[in-house]
């Protein structure tokens, strides 16, 4: 069972020579604007390998040489898998630590003695609670420490780095702001071990694991520190890290983006897979560095690119704005910026249709749906209990208008994103309804309302709900979706709560995507026979359920292929955004617009779901409210299709079609 297909979405337009070039040439000429060496790797399994392997190596070698590894250990959740690669070479290929020595490159501050997360317990359960490392080699800042205490702790912690012999090797991650451990903006180069305060984007992070009160603070490793290893790798994963992998990796040297400081290093290596290398110019704009070989994509994104180069729209480029911005390599193809300009025009205009489900008894050549079959069985997968009219809500009441049968699946319950003070507002209309119309006389509502109003009075920051509480807030988002899909005339039996179990943990931390979770949503494929799938391609959530609910969704894909399903030949599958990203421009391949009115039923939809307006718990750290993200992107992009010279409208939903790998 594959579970991780969501990695090579981006691989449908990437030309493997621009990551993976044949020989010295070409990498030199690829990677002439990259002042870091950068390895881009189709998928996060290949990177992990060949690092784990490298670190297998000089842990080797030092044993050979009867001298201890020193490493430095990073956190988060971008190690994981490499960290569990590591695991693997210990227990099959007899990897030993014994000669090991670890440095946690940083902690929260300040942590309660009995904290149930810590950076030093995740490296533990992660990595080494499960190879053979001394414990007595262990060395991580507490979280405890006395304030007082700081300053000296700190001056140790530089000390013992040196008696251990320096660093051999330092893993890092990449934060949203371009910190390299808790290094914010505006860290100096010369900083070494020190206490620092978190920033807004570190403590939204944090919040994945702490919840809603993360610690203010963390003592971190300096960047002074970082620099005298002997080996950094520097790793990022995911699209939601690829516009800071650019500014790090191409981008000026400055205390803005402290991941910069890289490049005065001697011996750095950045290791990121596809999706993270998006807007490195030789996968975003490979024109720039190098000869392409043009396919339809790339010229479309060429073009997009020096339409906002010029400010021009696309049937105004002129044979000298190709020439000027390094592209005479289509002129020569096409003969003329005429030529390129009209077959641009055309493959962009292809992608605005009015009839997302395929229009009825039309000609759908050039449509990005086809007609038939009619009207069409849909099942769209929304990843919490809004996803769905967040991201697609006017192409949701679009398909119900045209006559299709839409089918709306609920992937998980979304309970934990449910404000207690939601919880106490149903408690006392339940417990009003049993005074008024039951005379007080149901024992088990006045128990659990007791109960529950005790436990939400004494709770504590990072306390666990209970599970009557969690099935309330369940129960919540189902009553908020309901109302949005009545809204958008669904019928109920046309909405499925699929409830995945890897969500059900009460915890920010989730599961891992098991095979009971893609079972559930297999069931649901073989029952409803789909002609159109819309998936969440979405995959920048800042808790990262989103791309487990896709992965979950491309997997029972899978396992339908493999087993030759026959409704799958005759199935398209489409992938939204909007909650926390929108396509872009070049991608896109149907484009719904929105008229005024429809735009407004849209936000309706969106606050029916009234526990996740202001009291929401994860909102992130965009201050709009979700209606007004989606607005914003919906208009934004109808906007970028008039200033292509195409055609205007009020606001457009888009989509990206996934084919089976």
């Amino acid at each position: 069972m594959r579970t991780n297909l969501t990695s090579q979405i981006t691989l449908n337009h990437v030309n493997v020579s621009y990551y993976k070039p044949t020989n010295a040439f070409e990498q030199s000429k690829l990677t002439r604007l990259e002042k870091l060496p950068t390895s881009i790797y189709e998928n996060v399994d290949e990177a992990v390998k060949q690092l784990a392997q490298e670190i297998a190596d000089t842990i080797r070698q030092k044993e050979a040489a009867y001298k201890p590894c020193v490493m430095v250990l990073t956190g988060g959740a971008t190690p994981r898998q490499l960290y569990a690669e590591l695991v693997r070479l210990h227990h099959e290929e007899g990897l030993s630590f014994r000669n090991v020595i670890v440095f946690n490159l940083y902690e929260f501050y300040p942590l309660a003695e009995d904290t149930v997360y810590s950076n030093l317990k995740t490296l533990k359960e992660m990595l080494l609670d499960q190879v053979d490392i001394d414990p007595a080699r262990i060395f991580s800042p507490p979280g405890t420490l006395n304030q007082n205490d700081i300053f000296s702790f700190c001056e140790d912690y530089e000390r013992k780095i040196v008696e251990a012999g320096g660093i051999d090797i330092c893993l890092l991650g990449i934060g949203r702001l371009g910190n390299i451990a808790f290094n914010e903006p505006g860290s100096r180069i010369n900083s070494t071990t020190r206490l620092i305060l978190l920033d807004a984007e570190s403590r939204s992070e944090a919040a994945r694991s702490f919840g809603n009160n993360p610690p203010v603070s963390s003592i971190t490793m300096g960047i002074h520190t970082i620099l005298s290893s002997k080996k950094i790798y520097l790793m990022a994963w995911g699209e939601d890290k690829a516009k800071m992998v650019k500014a790090c990796v191409e981008g000026k040297m400055t205390d803005n983006i402290p991941a910069s400081f890289l490049q005065m290093h001697n011996n750095v290596q950045v290791v990121v897979d596809l999706s993270a290398a998006t807007f490195l110019t030789r996968i975003h704009h490979p024109w720039l560095v190098t000869s392409c070989e043009w396919t339809d994509k790339l010229i479309r994104s060429a073009i997009v690119w020096l339409c906002q180069q010029t400010g021009k729209p696309i049937l105004k480029l002129t044979n000298k704005d190709y020439n000027e911005n390094g592209l005479s390599e289509l002129l020569a193809i096409y003969g003329s910026a005429y030529n390129v300009n009209i077959k641009i025009f055309n493959d962009l205009q292809h992608t605005i249709t009015g009839w997302p489900g395929g229009k009825p008894n039309a000609d759908d050549t050039y449509r990005p749906e086809r007609a038939l079959p009619y009207p069409k069985r849909i099942l769209v997968f929304s990843p919490h209990p809004d996803d769905d009219v967040i991201s697609m809500g006017g192409t949701i009441r679009r398909l119900v208008e045209q006559g299709h049968e839409v089918h709306i699946a609920y992937q998980t319950s979304g309970n934990i994103a449910v404000g207690d003070e939601e919880v106490t507002r149903f408690l006392h209309f339940i417990n009003g309804f049993n005074q008024l119309f039951n005379a007080n006389q149901d024992e088990v509502i006045k128990k659990k309302y007791k109960e529950i109003k005790t436990f939400l009075k004494e709770k504590k920051d990072g306390d666990m709900d209970t599970r009557d509480i969690l099935t309330i807030k369940g129960l919540i988002r189902r009553g908020e979706a309901r109302t949005a899909c009545t809204y958008n005339n669904i019928p109920l039996n046309r909405v499925h709560f699929l409830d995945l179990p890897f969500y059900e943990t009460g915890k920010i931390q989730k599961n891992p995507l098991g095979e009971e979770d893609v079972r559930i949503v297999q069931h649901l494929l073989q029952e409803i026979e789909p002609h159109q799938i819309f998936v969440a391609g979405d995959l920048a959530d800042p808790h990262g359920t989103h791309r487990v609910c896709t992965n979950a969704v491309l997997a029972a894909i899978d396992l339908e292929k493999e087993a030759d399903a026959a409704w799958l030949k005759d199935c398209r599958i489409w992938m939204y955004r909007g909650a926390w990203a929108e396509w872009e421009i070049e991608d896109i391949e149907m484009a719904v617009p929105i008229s005024p009115e429809e735009l407004r039923a849209k936000r309706n939809s969106i606050l029916r779901h009234q526990s996740q307006m202001e009291s929401a718990p994860f909102l992130g750290n965009d201050e709009r409210l979700f209606w007004q993200r989606s607005e914003d992107r919906n208009r934004n992009t109808a906007g970028i299709y008039d200033k292509l010279g195409l055609a205007c409208y009020e606001a457009m939903e888009a989509f990206v079609e996934y084919i089976p790998l």
